[in-house]
């Protein structure tokens, strides 16, 4: 594998600023960027460009969401994962995994390649504990917990032939792979990948490349860590955002990497950064994985 794989720097993306920003989702039949702020409680749409295109505002917090094989999308608030139609804004609860315990929220989530949501859940309180878990949610509305004993779910994503999990714990903090089933959505042989430090950077959202490489937010470091399948480290792209959340790719040829931050909740002096909560965007020679769409029909 190259040295480096980025072929053009980070550069801002938009105007936008989130209070919260995560789950960023390329729709390619639109063309176009998805995202949500979290605390903001709305999705949000912008053109390849930056440009706006559209909001949609939630009644509670957007922990993350993906597209469905229907046209809609499967979105996981703080509680509960809901079905929402951006053309009429009908929203409806398809299953709550996680009512208790009630300090948890939510959290990361995504499509994988079994057209399943998988939900990560993080416990919302000041000092966090590990009373969190992983949840594979189904369009028939059932909900099947997968791993429990984590703090902050975090980090999925799944390798080019859909064989590999990757899943983080933010509070970990480290980066574990399973051996996965595309077909079944059975994960197996769980094995540790990565462990951070605050200074290398905390693990957040995740997103892969054709090469079976894992791209990890290092939401403490203002950086972007690209890992081997096997875990090497093999590349830190530093970030004009100081906080950045979750990466994913899209555009045309899938190479343009488009990438969250935050701009609450951070230390005084990182927020004297003035691209807090901004999007920024860079281009690579490796394409990334398209995400699947949930089968809720």
């Amino acid at each position: 594998m190259p040295a480096t794989v980025v072929t053009s720097p980070p550069t801002l993306f938009g105007t936008h600023r989130c209070r919260l920003g995560e789950s960023p989702v390329w729709d390619a039949a639109q063309e176009r960027l998805l995202w949500c702020d979290i605390v903001g409680r709305e999705i949000l749409a912008a053109d390849p460009d930056g440009g706006a295109l559209g909001r949609w505002s939630l009644p509670d917090r957007v922990a993350s969401f993906g597209l469905c094989e229907s046209g809609r999308w499967v979105v996981a608030l703080a509680k509960g994962v809901h079905l929402f139609d951006p053309e009429t804004a009908d929203l409806s609860l398809l299953v709550d995994p996680e009512p208790l315990p009630a300090t948890n929220r939510l959290n990361d989530g995504k499509v994988g390649p079994d057209g399943a949501f998988w939900i990560g859940s993080m416990d919302d309180r000041p000092q966090r504990q590990a009373t969190a878990a992983l949840y594979r949610v189904t369009g028939n509305g059932k909900s099947e917990k997968r791993l429990d004993g984590l703090t902050v779910a975090n980090g999925l994503a799944w390798s080019g032939d859909g064989r590999t999990l990757f899943h983080s714990d933010s509070r970990g903090p480290w980066i574990d792979a399973y051996d996965f089933d595309p077909a079944s959505g059975a994960m197996q042989n769980r094995r540790r990948v990565a462990t951070l430090t605050d200074a290398a950077g905390r693990p957040d959202g995740g997103a892969c490349d054709a090469e079976g490489c894992y791209w990890s937010a290092g939401v403490s470091a203002a950086c972007l860590n690209r890992f081997s399948p096997q875990g090497r480290l093999l590349e830190t792209v530093a970030m004009p955002m100081p906080a950045c959340t979750m990466p994913c790719f899209g555009g045309a040829d899938m190479k343009t990497l488009y990438v969250t931050s935050l701009s609450e909740g951070l230390t005084p002096e990182r927020a004297q950064n003035p691209n807090t909560g901004r999007l920024a965007t860079l281009r690579v020679s490796v394409p990334g994985v398209p995400i699947g769409k949930f089968r809720d029909r």
